[in-house]
């Protein structure tokens, strides 16, 4: 199963330095029946790419809890076991869990497939999502600030170009 995890650029630095995405469980996203039944689509690479937009909301909300971190938005794509895969906490209909998965046990960062990271252009956008995520949560108009940071494509990069990336 291909899962999405997010994380900022000091998290993906820790990963490469320890060869793996951490110890588990984790927290990822991927197409699972609620994403599949919200999004409305049999398109896999559309589904994908729901779930992928997910993990990159949640890579904002690592980037918002962590003033230190660069303002870059990263998204690790891995390829697991389906048997090290369990469905995300029951939070009812929270949209924030859409896709939400827990992968148990180490994560070999060999086992990622692709990074997708911000580019640099984006950073002034994600800063003012980030800044604004609490009061769009909180139903505040400061969601179209948060939209900005989503208006901007992750950039795929290969795992072979996480040395760069760090």
């Amino acid at each position: 199963m291909r899962v999405y995890v997010p994380l900022t650029l000091s998290g993906l630095a820790e990963a490469h330095r320890a060869g793996e995405l951490g110890a588990g469980p984790l927290v990822a996203y991927a197409v699972t029946p609620a994403l599949r039944e919200w999004y409305l689509s049999d398109d896999i690479e559309e589904l994908e790419y729901a779930a992928l937009n997910r993990a990159a909301l949640a890579s904002l909300r690592l980037l918002a809890a962590d003033g230190d971190a660069a303002r870059r938005r990263v998204v690790v794509a891995a390829d697991v076991p389906d048997g090290a895969v369990a469905a995300g906490p029951d939070r009812g209909p929270d949209p924030a869990a859409l896709g939400e998965v827990r992968v148990a046990g180490p994560l070999p960062l060999a086992k990622a497939a692709a990074v997708h990271v911000d580019s640099d252009d984006a950073e002034a956008d994600v800063r003012a999502a980030a800044g604004a995520l609490a009061a769009a949560d909180g139903g505040d108009d400061a969601q179209s600030v948060v939209d900005g940071a989503e208006d901007h494509e992750l950039l795929w990069y290969a795992t072979q170009e996480i040395p760069n990336l760090v």
